[in-house]
């Protein structure tokens, strides 16, 4: 069972609004590049939208805060109806990511605002911007790992030739096992690839907005 504590649960209320702005505007962002080219499924079903009601998976909401993993509802994207098809869906894939990394400089530059504005750091209102910064970074930096079907993968497809691409995206059926697999490598043999390589990336973006992480 999980044994949740008083200080547990106060650091998900302040978590809680950054990784939900995090993830609505991550898919709305893949959505809304895609409609700009062409692409009208994402507004046909309603998910060009901030209600977060539209986006949240409640498993993989709640998964993020118990196992530090998690995802929301993934926009629907039908390349064919771009004129370029991969360069449509890597300009679609990089769009989650950008926001991602646009929300962070914005909680890091609230963050310094409250500051000079002389708001005491026991403020709430000074780790809701903490973790905002935080919780974007790790989800653009997660998303960018070369993993099918992660955004990494549809970027890094378009620099293949279309055989590969084809037999590397074909990997997507597979892409929730491998993860799940990464993950639980690094938990219980300390070969924790993705710790190893996201973490320091987060640290050193969250320097350079100024934000100890």
């Amino acid at each position: 069972m999980f044994n949740i504590t008083a200080q547990d649960i106060q650091i998900y209320l302040t978590l809680a609004p950054g990784l939900l702005i995090a993830l609505v505007f991550h898919e709305v962002a893949h959505g809304y590049v895609a409609y700009l080219l062409g692409d009208p499924t994402a507004k046909s079903e309603g998910r060009l939208t901030l209600n977060p009601l539209k986006h949240l998976d409640p498993i993989g909401t709640l998964a993020f805060f118990f196992v530090h993993f998690g995802w929301a509802r993934p926009v629907p994207v039908n390349a064919r109806y771009f004129r370029n098809p991969r360069k449509g869906m890597m300009f679609t894939a990089m769009a989650g990511p950008g926001i991602n990394f646009i929300l962070a400089a914005a909680f890091a530059a609230a963050f310094h605002l409250m500051g000079l504005f002389g708001l005491s750091p026991a403020n709430a209102l000074y780790a809701v911007a903490y973790y905002g910064v935080f919780v974007n970074l790790i989800l653009a930096a997660f998303n960018l790992l070369p993993i099918p079907p992660l955004d990494g993968s549809n970027i890094l497809a378009y620099f293949l030739s279309p055989r590969a691409a084809y037999k590397y995206m074909s990997l997507s059926r597979y892409g929730f096992i491998i993860l799940i697999a990464i993950i639980l490598l690094g938990r219980y043999t300390g070969l924790d690839i993705v710790g190893r390589v996201i973490v320091p990336l987060v640290r050193g973006l969250g320097s350079l907005l100024g934000v100890p992480l």
